[in-house]
């Protein structure tokens, strides 16, 4: 009987890096992300990967263009506070997809060619909805501010954020914080919907409660590598 030859292996590529690096830091967590662990991963050298990406920085960068390229960002025209919406939401969908490498996202410059032309694009949005330069400007940073923050506590905050060494006790916490017993609830994950959209009504001057869109987006309890 012949013998089974081994299935051959894929070649390495930099789409097949950037998905098993995605699927990597899914999975173990951005801090302790390394080339050699995904070479391991990957079943070569961590220098082949080299021959991708000069450097460690060079992949994390690509891992955030690729994050940042999946966000819908339409071209400005008529109800540029509606378009500016979906881009938000879109954005905040891409959080949802890569919530472990979002803390990188969130803080990143962004000062690499796709990563600036993102800037342009989300910023013509803000021009065509507040045709003043300034305005637009410190709009564009003010909603940055809460999108930044309100993706940060969905995807790393509450229970997956860090806890004190001697957490207080439910005791305590009944007993001298009435104001947080009665807003607890609404903290909780089934309500992350109406406390985001509240937010991005507010600061784009949208009535409250108005439907939000709903762009196409896995569950936020899965990982998406390489959509």
């Amino acid at each position: 009987m012949a013998s089974r030859r081994p299935a051959p292996r894929l070649p390495l590529s930099p789409d097949r890096i950037i998905e098993a690096a995605l699927a990597l830091i899914h999975d173990e967590g951005l801090a302790v992300f390394s080339t050699r662990k995904l070479g391991s991963r990957l079943h070569v050298e961590a220098m082949s990967i080299y021959h991708h990406f000069p450097s460690k920085q060079h992949l994390l960068d690509a891992l955030v263009e690729h994050a940042i390229g999946t966000v819908e960002v339409p071209e400005p025209g008529p109800h540029p506070q509606e378009r500016l919406r979906r881009c938000l939401y879109s954005y905040r969908a891409m959080a949802q997809r890569f919530p472990a490498l979002f803390p990188l996202i969130a803080v990143h410059r962004l000062n690499m060619s796709k990563g600036v032309l993102f800037i342009e694009r989300v910023l013509a949005l803000f021009r065509a909805a507040t045709p003043d330069a300034e305005t637009a400007a410190r709009q564009f940073r003010v909603v940055g501010y809460y999108l930044a923050g309100a993706c940060l506590d969905e995807t790393s905050g509450y229970a997956r954020g860090p806890s004190a060494a001697e957490p207080v006790s439910n005791e305590f916490i009944r007993a001298h914080c009435p104001n947080l017993i009665a807003s607890a609830a609404f903290f909780q994950e089934q309500h992350w919907d109406r406390t985001f959209e509240l937010g991005v009504s507010t600061l784009l001057g949208a009535p409250a409660g108005q439907q939000a869109p709903k762009p196409v987006t896995g569950s936020r309890k899965k990982r998406s590598s390489a959509a």
